[in-house]
């Protein structure tokens, strides 16, 4: 067995439609830290599925649902720490507006 500390979504603009993030491909992830910035001057909302191989997201799967986030403030998700995806699961992210924040999650897979 081999545990490798990775960079699971490298920082990016999160979309304004449900979107897969990370698949945990032929191994098994922990997410260990799950951040999103908003960057817009408005409230917006942010909202995290953890969803397994063979599923789509939806109500069943959503761990977050619509976070508020201020202008500016940003949200470390201690909801998300600890989880595991086995192989094919993802983690899916949904924004209230395009081009408002900025999401970044980093784990350990282990093979």
């Amino acid at each position: 067995m081999t545990i490798t500390a990775t960079v699971l979504i490298p920082a990016k603009i999160a979309e304004a439609a449900q979107t897969t993030q990370y698949t945990s491909t032929n191994a098994s992830t922990i997410i260990d830290k799950f951040t999103a910035t908003n960057f817009s001057a408005s409230n917006i909302t942010v909202s995290v599925n953890l969803v397994t191989l063979g599923d789509t997201a939806g109500d069943q799967n959503l761990i977050v649902k619509t976070i508020t986030l201020g202008p500016a403030e940003c949200y470390t998700f201690p909801e998300l720490v600890g989880h595991t995806l086995l192989s094919g699961g993802f983690i899916s992210t949904l924004v209230s507006a395009a081009s408002s924040a900025t999401i970044r999650a980093s784990g350990r897979t282990i093979t």
